[in-house]
């Protein structure tokens, strides 16, 4: 009975695991429909081998760094309960490879490729684990002390602080360090505009988001006992909530539209196994509000060039995520409580901090030693020029 439960179990963890990755499809549409024509091939290459980097640092330094199991020769947990261990690997990864995929469209259309690819690996290798070791295994008697102090632990289920406002926040760093792309906002403080190239996939990466979220926050559980359809209810809602607002905020706009969802999601992974309902669908209708004004904000009034707006709709919507599951989550506003809000503002806070001290460093050290901004000549021709040498054949030789 032990042995089906666990082969039912990894089984329900791989086919989560199958479904965030599909995810990353979705984040490759969504930054291809919003870079100009001449980035496009750039954006696909850069997610992909991202997500290649991602792998091999999370599996070689940071699942150890944040669960404390290693997979090297001589490991004799490897096929314990059908490989469950592996697979949980698995899994966790593609919440890990998120980190340089978020913020790879804030600093889109002029970022050098190697150097980022540098910089994903040891985001994902030391970063990212090391505060997903803190929030989700226990590390460093942190949860221990919130417990004691608030009465509640750090509670974030599916990773709105975890995965999203770390990577937003990791990659406002790398989008004010990089600067704007060149001709973007002129001396005398005029705005270039640049369309996204192509809305149909703006779109088709935002419904393949969507639709594999839904993997992403229910099989948070991790295991088959643990399954919660409130989660997926509340995820829906969530969902439904951040794009009505969206739409009415951002004036019909399908860019807005179409992120509106996302927004929302982001800002219900933590609580969705503890909210009613009703308060999902606020907290994901402020989440697309809180996108909508501040991508408006950072672009026109800060002139802050993030080009898919990752710092408003996963730093920020998952900031407000992680707070807000301790308002929606306590039992006088109709969740399970189990929770504290200064626990969430604190974790969230914590968050936030090691992003951006890790985010700072790792893309102040890549720029200072091998530069992370491509020169004049390869923006103006859209891509890194080594991406385009290595991609193009003899007959595409004129560019892409």
């Amino acid at each position: 009975m032990d042995m089906l439960k666990s082969g039912t179990d990894t089984l329900f963890v791989l086919l989560g695991a199958i479904m965030v990755l599909a995810m990353h499809s979705g984040f490759a549409f969504l930054e291809l429909g919003t870079v100009r024509s001449k980035n496009q091939v750039n954006a696909l290459v850069k997610i992909l081998t991202d997500f290649a980097i991602s792998t091999l640092a999370y599996f070689f330094i940071g699942y150890s760094i944040a669960y404390g199991v290693n997979f090297l020769p001589g490991a004799e947990h490897l096929a314990e309960r059908n490989g469950y261990e592996l697979v949980k690997f698995f899994f966790l990864l593609t919440f890990a490879a998120a980190i340089p995929a978020i913020v790879s469209g804030g600093v889109a259309e002029r970022a050098r490729f190697y150097p980022m690819l540098a910089a994903t690996f040891i985001l994902v290798g030391f970063v990212y684990p090391f505060f997903e070791g803190i929030a989700w295994n226990h590390r460093f008697g942190i949860q221990e002390w919130l417990m004691a102090t608030f009465g509640a632990e750090f509670h974030d289920f599916a990773g709105s602080v975890v995965v999203h406002a770390v990577g937003g926040w990791i990659g406002l760093a790398a989008v004010i360090i990089l600067g704007a792309r060149r001709g973007r906002y002129s001396k005398e403080g005029r705005i270039t505009a640049h369309p996204p190239s192509s809305i149909p996939f703006l779109a088709l990466g935002a419904w393949i988001l969507t639709v594999g979220w839904f993997g992403f926050n229910v099989m948070s559980a991790q295991e088959v006992g643990k399954i919660s359809g409130l989660v997926a209810v509340n995820s829906l809602m969530a969902m439904v909530g951040g794009t009505l607002v969206a739409l009415f905020a951002g004036k019909n706009d399908p860019g807005f539209v179409h992120n509106g969802p996302l927004a929302g999601l982001v800002a219900v992974c933590a609580g969705s196994d503890l909210m009613h309902p009703i308060g999902a669908l606020v907290t994901g209708g402020i989440a697309g509000g809180l996108f909508v004004w501040m991508f408006t904000l950072t672009q026109n009034r800060w002139k802050l060039d993030d080009v898919l707006g990752v710092w408003p709709l996963h730093g920020l919507c998952g900031a407000w995520g992680g707070i807000a599951a301790g308002i929606f989550g306590v039992k006088a506003l109709g969740g399970m409580g189990g929770v504290s809000f200064m626990s969430q503002l604190s974790g969230t806070l914590m968050g936030v901090v090691i992003a951006m001290a890790g985010g700072f460093a790792v893309y102040s050290l890549m720029n200072k030693l091998f530069g992370i901004r491509l020169d004049a000549e390869e923006e103006f021709n859209g891509a890194d020029l080594s991406i385009h040498k290595i991609s193009a054949t003899p007959e595409r030789e004129s560019g892409w």
